[in-house]
């Protein structure tokens, strides 16, 4: 018999542990046992403990009544106490009616990362994509029985799927119910298996799907394709899938936001004397002046020719910032000239000058 941990255990919580730290202690162990960050081989098993524990602690009917019973008192009527759980009890008292487990169901959501360029970010695009899922057997069409054997009423359930019992327990007289053994709820017996998909119904496959990336996308956000996961059990609809966008770094530009940024490299003589010097931007080089007198880390700003703004109107900004370049080896020429320039300008001859010019333009 495999005995469950202690959810409290699970989190590293005490019994007192308030709503903040179940939530903050959930948060923690999360990270460290994601299965895409954590690759020990119990990782896995760690992870859907601790979902399970949290759970159950940050609600707080299900948290009082696994504080007064333990792990029976949130068991379903498939694990073990005394075959009934709480939507039976609901049942029995407010006449309350669980969804036939026979019933079709929704199919589950999906994840697709995808990586884009920071261009494609900035003004949109649209890609063709092939996203692996389980989609309905064409063989079958789905009903999961070999073309032309179809199925049978189970006779355990007469079709229902479920199994109903009255029992005593501590609370009283309550109706279980459970799933038929004898057709696993399906309410039917196939006879004899589709020879593709097993009886399933649902056969693994990839399918085409086309995303529309909207102008202004930013990394970690994402896009969700409603109908586009998987195909549901039992015939139900498909889930959603969701496309989690990485945005690659550009050679030029950084981002912030709506706002990118340029950094200008430029020498000690541009800065002093002024330039007309060329910029790149989103759309191709503009020219820009750069006065005399320029100092290191002076931004010029291009209004609205940033990343558009996403689901909304205008653009935000470039800002180029300039970075002048102190030469760190001279020509004997070169040398000569900035002595000059240091008399001209009440300095020395010595290595002081090159100081002060270094520091000025943040060399």
């Amino acid at each position: 018999m495999v005995t469950k941990r202690d959810y409290y255990d699970i989190l590293g919580l005490s019994r007192s542990a308030t709503d903040l730290e179940i939530k903050r202690a959930f948060r923690a162990q999360a990270r460290q046992y994601h299965p895409d960050v954590n690759k020990s081989p119990d990782a896995e098993m760690r992870f859907k403990e601790i979902n399970e524990a949290y759970e159950v602690l940050s609600d707080p009917q299900k948290r009082a009544a696994y504080d007064r019973y333990g792990h029976r008192g949130t068991a379903s009527a498939t694990d073990g106490f005394a075959d009934f759980g709480f939507a039976d009890i609901f049942e029995s008292f407010f006449g309350g009616r669980r969804p036939s487990p026979n019933a079709p169901q929704r199919g589950a959501d999906l994840r697709y990362d995808m990586r884009v360029t920071f261009m494609e970010a900035a003004f949109g695009t649209e890609k063709e994509i092939e996203v692996p899922t389980l989609q309905a057997c064409r063989t079958c069409s789905g009903t999961g029985a070999e073309p032309g054997s179809g199925s049978t009423t189970c006779s355990r359930c007469h079709g229902s799927g479920e199994m109903r019992r009255v029992q005593q327990s501590v609370f009283g007289q309550f109706v279980s119910v459970v799933l038929c053994d004898t057709c696993g709820g399906e309410g039917h017996l196939i006879g004899t298996p589709c020879a593709v998909c097993h009886g399933q119904g649902r056969v693994r496959g990839e399918k085409k799907v086309t995303v529309r990336i909207p102008p202004g996308v930013d990394r970690g956000q994402q896009i969700r394709l409603v109908g586009e996961g998987e195909i549901g059990p039992k015939g139900g609809p498909p889930g959603d899938l969701y496309i989690v966008l990485d945005v690659e770094e550009h050679p030029l530009f950084t981002r912030d936001g709506i706002d990118i940024y340029y950094e200008l490299p430029i020498n000690v003589a541009q800065a002093a004397l002024g330039e007309d010097v060329t910029v790149p931007t989103l759309e191709g080089d503009e020219e820009l002046r750069v006065p005399a007198g320029t100092q290191n880390g002076k931004t010029f700003r291009f209004r609205g020719r940033g990343i558009p703004r996403l689901r909304g109107t205008g653009r935000g900004d470039l800002h180029v910032v300039t970075k002048v370049e102190v030469p760190t080896k001279l020509t004997s020429r070169q040398k000569e000239l900035f002595k000059e320039l240091a008399q001209e300008l009440g300095g020395d001859e010595s290595g002081g000058f090159f100081d002060k010019v270094k520091e000025a333009f943040g060399g």
